[in-house]
């Protein structure tokens, strides 16, 4: 070896001359292996190891199109349900010998942007999206996107896989396990109504309450997001209503939500938990069941729903002359615990 190469790491050129092959035959031996005698194979093999030669993964992808990354890109990430899907798509790729690079979004249409626009340019094979849901904020929406993404946890054009959770099955059983256990005076909690989930579950908390035809009733309180702290503002604003005005159940449209609303009532003798306000979140977050009171929750498929995602990609990605598209709906389930039953009902 001269002395620039010494200097540079080793490249597949140095791995030919080392092994005696062309290169066309090193690459044969990094992509296709099946297709190179066994003696030569060993050779080649023998001069990568003792060069120390590492393939160009990213150069690999873009000459045969063999890329073997998948990436996700999440919502967020401090929600255990998307981590939950995380998992179920890693599981899944690693079947097919794939592999997921995880990123996250953290509910920020910018992020989302920016990492669909890496993974596009380091030429993953295909990616998976749980997206921040406004229409006029999707980028993957736009024809000139690539076609291989799948989204999770939106509904999907027809000319995209999409794997969603029945969102307003979720709300419904939410407001009807309350109205079961005698509230009648319900709050719908949520924010960032512009994400599909989130408008799905209080159209389905609506729809169990219609169901009572006026015996109880429903309104809604506006919070500025998902988090704990959106949730103790809207506790304490229930805490500051005249008795005659304050609900008696809260369905809330997200577990961290639910949290931050039982945090802020701790200790407040007039509305007491589960007692005087039964409290329904939706997720079933690992906050749920570690919450001082745990929460009741609804369970969304999370590893489920990565799983299904992470099969209907890899089809697209390995066939795509016949794949079909689908859009795949999975139930939720209604997951009941201390937060919701009055020691009077229990």
């Amino acid at each position: 070896m001269g002395e620039e190469s010494d200097r540079r790491p080793p490249r597949m050129d140095d791995v030919a001359k080392r092994a005696g092959v062309s290169v066309g035959t090193v690459s044969h031996v990094l992509n296709h292996p099946e297709r190179v005698a066994s003696r030569t194979l060993d050779r080649v093999n023998r001069a990568i190891e003792e060069l120390g030669f590492v393939p160009d993964r990213r150069a690999r992808a873009l000459a045969g199109g063999s890329s073997a990354l998948i990436g996700f890109v999440v919502l967020d990430l401090t929600n255990s349900y998307f981590v939950d899907m995380a998992r179920g798509a890693e599981e899944e790729a690693q079947l097919a010998g794939m592999n997921v690079v995880l990123a996250n979004s953290d509910l920020q249409a910018a992020k989302e942007l920016t990492y669909l626009h890496l993974f596009d340019e380091e030429r993953v094979a295909g990616i998976l999206l749980t997206p921040l849901a406004r229409r006029d904020e999707q980028a993957w929406r736009s024809a000139g996107w690539r076609g291989e993404l799948v989204i999770l946890n939106t509904e999907a054009e027809p000319d995209r896989c999409s794997v969603v959770p029945d969102d307003e099955l979720g709300g419904y059983l939410a407001a009807r396990h309350l109205i079961e256990v005698g509230r009648r005076n319900l709050v719908f909690a949520g924010g960032l109504f512009g994400l599909a989930p989130v408008a799905n579950r209080l159209r389905g908390a609506e729809r169990a309450v219609a169901e009572t035809n006026g015996a109880v009733r429903m309104s809604t309180v506006v919070a500025g997001g998902l988090r704990p702290h959106h949730g103790r503002e809207i506790g304490r604003g229930l805490a500051e209503r005249s008795p005659a005005d304050r609900p008696d159940g809260v369905v809330a449209a997200a577990d961290l939500l639910a949290l931050g609303i039982v945090q802020s009532l701790a200790g407040d003798p007039t509305l007491r938990i589960p007692d005087d306000l039964s409290v329904v979140g939706y997720d079933n977050n690992q906050a749920s069941w570690e919450s001082e009171i745990p929460l009741t929750t609804v369970a969304q498929p999370g590893h489920a729903i990565g799983q299904t995602a992470a099969r209907l990609l890899i089809d697209e990605i390995r066939h795509p002359a016949t794949h079909l598209h689908q859009h795949v709906r999975i139930d939720p389930q209604l997951i009941v615990r201390g937060s919701s039953v009055p020691a009077s009902g229990r």
